[in-house]
Parts: C-alpha cells; sequence; structure tokens
C-alpha cells in the first residue's frame, strides 16, 4: 500500500493537546489502531522524511554531543541468525561511520534520543498523537523512548525482539521488515521469553530457516512507518541505498506486568518448577506478579541497608 492510499483511507485523528500549534506528524487511521495495536502489526503514515533533524549533518552533530554508552555500531554484512550487536566493529568512529554511511557498510542505532532537546519534542509530539487511542487499550503510557537507526545500503539488522510498545518511522531509503506473530510457540518459546526478560532483554533470540515461511513481510518506504506488537521477532533488510529510521517508543502497566510475570516464570523454572505459560491461568498470574513485586522491594531495600553500611 502507497501512503498516498494510506492517507487517502484514514479518517481525522484526535489530539492529546487540542492547542497544539504544529500540524500532525503522524497519519493514524483509528479503526485500525483500535483493532490492530498490540496484537499485528500495521502500516502508519507520517510526516518527519523531510525534516532537517534527520540529515546526515545533524545527525553527525546528535552523536557528538550525545552520551557514548547510548550508540552502539558493528559491520552492517551480519546474517540474519547473528544475534543484535553481535557483529564485528568496523574500527571507525561514530562521527567516521556516520559521515562515510553509502560505502562503510555499517549499522548504527543511536538510543534515547528523547533526552536530547532537538529530539525530543519530536517524540512527544507523536505520542501524544498516539496516546488518546492507545489508552482506552493499554492505559498509563509512561518511559517514553526514541532511537534513530543508520545503515548502510544492503546491511541486515539481525533477528532479534523488543520490549516495548514501538512504532519504527521510515525516514529516509528503503528496508524489508520480516516480522512473527510474538503468539507462534513454534517460532517464539515461553523459555525464550522468560529468558529474555530475566537477563535484561540481552539474550539473542534463535533463528531457523524454517521460520522463514511464517513471517508477514513490509516493504518500508519514506514517510511510512510500522507498529511492531511487543516482543515480535523481527529482522531487516535494507535496500541498496542509506537508511535513516526513528524509532518512537513506550511502557505501560500492561508491559510492566508481561515483563515481571516471564521474570517470575524464569526464578520458578530455575527452582525446577515448570511453570504454566503466561496468561493460560489469570488467578496464577495475578499470585505470580504479586510475589514478584514483594521481591524485589525486599530485594531494594536489602540494597539499601547495604549502601548505608
Amino acid at each position: 500500500m502507497s501512503l498516498n492510499q494510506l492517507l487517502e483511507s484514514e479518517a481525522p485523528c484526535h489530539h492529546a493537546h487540542a492547542a497544539q500549534a504544529s500540524p500532525p506528524l503522524l497519519e493514524l487511521d483509528p479503526a485500525v489502531f483500535h483493532r490492530e495495536f498490540n496484537r499485528k502489526p500495521f502500516l502508519v503514515g507520517h510526516h518527519l522524511a523531510d525534516h532537517p533533524s534527520f540529515t546526515l549533518p545533524r545527525l553527525v552533530e546528535l552523536a557528538r554531543r550525545h552520551p557514548e554508552k547510548y550508540v552502539s555500531y558493528n559491520a552492517g554484512d551480519a546474517s540474519v541468525a547473528e544475534g543484535l550487536y553481535k557483529a564485528p566493529k568496523t574500527g571507525l568512529s561514530v562521527e567516521e561511520t556516520i559521515r562515510r554511511i553509502e560505502e562503510c557498510k555499517s549499522w548504527m542505532v543511536i538510543k534515547r534520543v528523547e533526552q536530547d532537546d532537538e529530539y525530543r519534542p519530536l517524540l512527544d509530539q507523536c505520542l501524544d498523537q498516539i496516546q488518546p487511542l492507545s489508552e482506552p487499550l493499554y492505559p498509563g503510557m509512561r518511559s517514553r523512548e526514541a532511537f534513530i537507526f543508520i545503515s548502510s545500503p544492503n546491511s541486515v539488522t539481525p533477528y532479534h525482539m523488543d520490549p516495548e510498545h514501538n512504532i519504527l518511522l521510515q525516514i529516509r531509503g528503503r528496508k524489508t521488515i520480516h516480522i512473527w506473530d510474538r503468539a507462534d510457540r513454534s517460532v517464539l518459546s515461553e523459555r525464550e521469553l522468560e529468558e529474555f526478560f530475566a537477563s535484561g532483554e540481552s539474550i539473542n533470540l534463535t533463528y531457523k530457516d524454517e521460520y522463514h515461511g511464517k513471517a508477514s513481510v513490509f516493504e518500508m518506504t519514506r514517510g511510512l512507518g510500522l507498529h511492531f506488537p511487543v516482543t515480535s521477532p523481527h529482522w531487516v533488510q535494507n535496500g541498496d541505498e542509506v537508511s535513516i529510521s526513528f524509532s518512537i517508543t513506550f511502557q505501560t502497566p500492561w508491559s510492566d506486568r508481561r515483563a515481571a510475570l516471564y521474570t517470575a516464570n524464569y526464578g520458578l523454572r530455575k527452582l525446577g518448577i515448570n511453570p504454566a505459560p503466561v496468561g493460560n491461568y489469570p488467578m496464577r498470574d495475578s499470585a505470580k506478579f504479586f510475589g514478584f513485586r514483594v521481591l524485589r522491594k525486599a530485594r531494594a531495600v536489602g540494597q539499601r541497608v547495604v549502601t548505608r553500611k
């Protein structure tokens, strides 16, 4: 579906702030959003493709002033199954990587750009549009965060998943996104989810060739965005030009609770107990969630006591 086709089918959206002076940055279909949000991936439109903050010179300036710990980059000619952040380094600096992105075969993510005064308003404008639609479904939007991806032609983002509610906005270039249903246990197991959350989201998922035919495939071009349901496995193939994408994310009490339940199940499995999958028994889930919160608070208190000593 082209952006024009997408926009022609959309109804007017409601804004969190009626007095907002800037025009809307996103084009959202409320009916599609209500039906598919955090259930299935779906396309949106956006008006950030020509925004000056996403030119390469401005991104070089961002990289210069942004904390180094929030910038990750490596070779872009990774395999699908290699694991996120596992590809070798290129030997270039952050600034050199961005300046030479057309030919240096690299993949880069600048994390937590909401901390930057130039990019935080863009994130807030986008999420202020989304919040009136997301609140009836998953109330309590919090932890607003944004990420910028800068990739060389034909580079690969390996198979992985993310813990946040996420919409990826394609600013420049083209990319093909392969995404799987998080509820398909032939692709994503309960144990992988448990390990993902218990390890602080640092594990790499195992990709198998047999998964290929089960993916939904989206062709992304400038001006289009894609919603990723929480923990939906995916990998990305860039087209034959430089790609720049802006990822807008947030958490909710639902995502927090789900992470806690999988972490609790991981702990039970380590004790030799085979826990019921999250969602199978709501009463058990409530008990596990309560126990997890009590244990976490007790540990926090213990740590404060040790620190004072």
